[in-house]
């Protein structure tokens, strides 16, 4: 057949490797050209070499200009193309021997995301999530939301690695490289001072409100529906007035705590979120800090008169490491916090990352051995590594279905 073959086309001489779909079209075409030049005669003679191929089986007849290669294998692929203004409809036909159809891959990958909640119970719990190929980080937005039962726009998403921020990711941003840096976190604000609906037992004030965002943990009762989230009163109703309230006057700070140098810089604790005055001078800011890192200390410590205990860099950008200055008299109206507001990221709300970098003596004497906090895996997390673990597959069918879906062009 190699010998036949290349007779008569020169692009398949030699032992190199050919395009198995450029020889079989090659080969049909030739079938049918000699096939349908045979005269009548030739065929009812039986198989014979016509041009170094051979005729059509005994008693059949094809018309002049036909042959069993366009009756089994030539078609036409009908292309319709509608105006969404007009509705007017085109169509073009193409016809065709043989058609190269897509295999229909899988359309979502599994994602864990820790979640950062402001709530006791669920403080920190790891969620499976199937995320598609295709999306954005305003679907994974979305999702988590769902997760946490808490407005998108409240949803704050960022790669954290064991040595500490990397990035914030924004709404425009795909998803396929999300995730691969550094495990992706999702933090939920702590509440502004509104006043919230008394009657599910919140109270309005600096401090964290148990339940908002709580998953699974409003109760529940046979008599009253479940709520499906913490209800703010008319005059606060929409989420965005508590988190762009008085610009300039408060600032998010997510915050991680970090020991060493070099390669043994790594880590500890939870990653914290907090909202603070940009008025506050740096004892304040420390004492802030150290309030949040309460329940990991091992005793209580005063902040006033012990001067600097660790240092405060802007993270997650691109430029030199910028620390605050312990002597600047309001360290978060540095310019470099302004500049790290502009480039938070499209979507949630504005923020800045801050790593608070401590030496080994006192990260020892102040919270002993503690490493990275403990995330609990959600049931969620098993079910998506076992989903997408298994082997994908896909019928005839789906490919055809998948060839011939309607698109927008």
């Amino acid at each position: 057949l190699q010998n036949i073959v290349s007779k008569h086309s020169s692009q398949f001489r030699g032992n190199a490797q050919h395009d198995a779909l450029e020889f079989l079209l090659w080969l049909l075409d030739r079938m049918h050209e000699d096939l349908g030049a045979a005269s009548p005669a030739q065929q009812n003679r039986g198989p014979q070499q016509v041009g170094g191929l051979a005729g059509s089986p005994p008693g059949t007849q094809h018309p002049r200009g036909q042959s069993f290669v366009q009756s089994h294998f030539q078609a036409q692929y009908r292309s319709s193309l509608t105006c969404p203004h007009c509705l007017k409809q085109s169509n073009t036909f193409d016809p065709f021997l043989c058609i190269s159809l897509p295999i229909p891959l899988r359309q979502t990958r599994a994602l864990n995301v820790t979640l950062v909640l402001q709530c006791e119970r669920w403080r920190f719990v790891r969620v499976g999530l199937a995320v598609p190929l295709l999306g954005t980080v305003a679907d994974l937005r979305e999702m988590v939301a769902r997760e946490g039962r808490i407005p998108p726009e409240q949803v704050i998403l960022a790669e954290v690695s064991p040595r500490g921020f990397l990035r914030s990711l924004s709404d425009p941003e795909a998803l396929g490289a999300a995730g691969e840096a550094g495990p992706v976190y999702a933090f939920q604000p702590p509440p502004a001072r509104r006043a919230v609906d008394p009657s599910l037992g919140l109270v309005g004030g600096s401090g964290s409100l148990t339940g908002i965002g709580c998953p699974r943990s409003l109760p529940t009762s046979p008599a009253v529906p479940r709520p499906e989230g913490p209800r703010l009163l008319p005059c606060t109703a929409r989420s965005s007035d508590c988190l762009h309230r008085a610009p300039g006057s408060r600032i998010l700070l997510l915050l991680c705590n970090t020991a060493g140098t070099g390669p043994q810089l790594a880590r500890f604790g939870p990653p914290l979120v907090l909202r603070e005055e940009r008025s506050v001078s740096w004892e304040q800011l420390q004492q802030s800090i150290l309030a949040q890192l309460k329940g990991v200390l091992r005793g209580e410590v005063r902040a006033q008169g012990t001067g600097a205990l660790f240092r405060i860099c802007l993270a997650g950008g691109s430029a030199p490491c910028t620390y605050l200055s312990p002597q600047d008299p309001r360290p978060l109206c540095h310019p470099a916090i302004d500049r790290a507001l502009q480039l938070s990221g499209a979507g949630g709300p504005p923020h800045v990352k801050l790593t608070v970098e401590w030496d080994m003596s006192t990260k020892e004497r102040l919270f002993g051995s503690i490493q990275e906090e403990v995330v609990q895996d959600a049931e969620s997390v098993r079910r998506q590594q076992q989903v997408h673990g298994q082997q994908h597959s896909c019928t005839l069918d789906e490919c055809f279905q998948l060839y011939t879906k309607e698109e927008q062009v």
